[in-house]
């Protein structure tokens, strides 16, 4: 990357944090290029050299944030979304450590952040992401697990709610709890208690 490129890249950086900073305090309809700018420490010109509208700069700053979030997984973990339909089926169980570890680790490093992005995920175009997802890893998954496909849609809803409930109690707690307690917790409430 040269000099120019990353000087826009840091600009870019720098306004999709503005516009997370500003999500903390008001609504997405009340955010102004002028806040957007004044909190990233950029002129309107420099916002308008990089997006035409603050929608674009939402939609660069979902895809930032997820990007973010893939490079707390192995890129051995990340293939897996490559081989759904041939791996082995104890590789598509994605609660355990070998997952939930990098996942609780990015929601930590990023409480404020995730908490912000929890709170506005209909802003961020997260049910996009999760259409797309779901057609493209969790119905294939849950194929391959033979649940019905009428019922498909609701198994995910309850994993994936779940899960943000207890993100939301964790995040909500400072992230009191360590990351192994967390997983505990998740994998409890997915599959019971072992009993000895």
């Amino acid at each position: 990357m040269n000099k120019s490129e990353s000087k826009y890249f840091n600009t870019a950086i720098k306004m999709d944090l503005a516009i997370i900073a500003l999500l903390k305090k008001k609504s997405f309809d009340y955010i102004t290029v002028s806040d957007i700018c004044k909190t990233a420490g950029v002129n309107r010109s420099t916002f308008y050299l990089h997006y035409e509208t603050i929608g674009d700069l939402l939609d660069e700053t979902a895809r930032y944030l997820l990007n973010d979030f893939l490079t707390y997984f192995s890129l051995e973990n990340q293939a897996v979304a490559h081989r759904l339909l041939e791996c082995e089926l104890d590789e598509l169980v994605f609660i355990c450590d070998k997952y939930m570890s990098p996942y609780l680790s990015y929601i930590k490093d990023h409480r404020e952040i995730f908490a912000t992005v929890l709170t506005n995920n209909k802003t961020f175009g997260f049910d996009d992401v999760y259409k797309r997802m779901y057609e493209g890893i969790f119905n294939p998954i849950l194929c391959r697990f033979d649940y019905p496909e009428s019922d498909r849609q609701y198994v995910m809803m309850y994993y994936l709610n779940g899960i943000n409930a207890i993100i939301a109690e964790w995040l909500k707690n400072d992230c009191d709890k360590t990351l192994e307690e967390v997983s505990r917790i998740i994998t409890v409430c997915i599959y019971g208690l072992k009993s000895d």
